[in-house]
């Protein structure tokens, strides 16, 4: 019997070494396929988030791992907060994306990715207004208005088909 604790034990004291490669990425890696061969794009948000989450945990503790060793429960910490990421009965994935990303991504506070475009020397810059009416010069008003309308039907279907996370789906 004193070899049974013993195994006990040491399966106790490493369960963080044992369940997190199987938590953090095979579960999530075999989700992750199963919803590529899937027609839904909400597993796909699903799965597609929970991996930007888990690289954002990774690039954490690889920038602070010297400090994370001043912590001994981070392991176990990290095992938690992946549970919750990855189980569907939590849904994680999908809170942190709606409460945290999606409203700093949809309103961005600091235009991060602006690079300036350079303008040919030779050209005229071409606005707005002035395409529109080069437009309808060349293909009458009612061409226009057909542009216009086509236009505002296709934005209207792109945002009534990109639906991130429902609120009372269960995943």
């Amino acid at each position: 019997m004193g070899s049974g604790d013993n195994l006990f034990t040491v399966v106790a004291k490493n369960i963080d070494v044992l369940a997190m490669p199987l938590v953090s990425l095979v579960y999530p890696l075999y989700c992750s396929v199963k919803a590529i061969e899937t027609k839904s794009r909400t597993d796909d948000q699903q799965w597609l988030t929970y991996w930007v989450l888990y690289s954002l945990i990774t690039l954490f503790e690889l920038t602070f791992s010297k400090l994370i060793e001043w912590f001994p429960i981070w392991s176990y910490a990290k095992l938690a907060v992946v549970c919750w990421l990855v189980l569907p009965y939590f849904n994680g994935a999908a809170y942190v994306y709606d409460s945290f990303i999606r409203p700093f991504y949809k309103n961005p506070q600091i235009k991060m990715w602006y690079v300036p475009r350079k303008k040919d020397v030779f050209s005229k810059p071409d606005d707005v207004l002035s395409a529109a009416e080069k437009y309808i010069q060349e293909n009458g008003p009612e061409a226009f208005e057909r542009l216009i309308a086509r236009a505002d039907r296709e934005a209207r279907a792109r945002r009534s088909s990109y639906t991130i996370f429902h609120d009372d789906y269960e995943y």
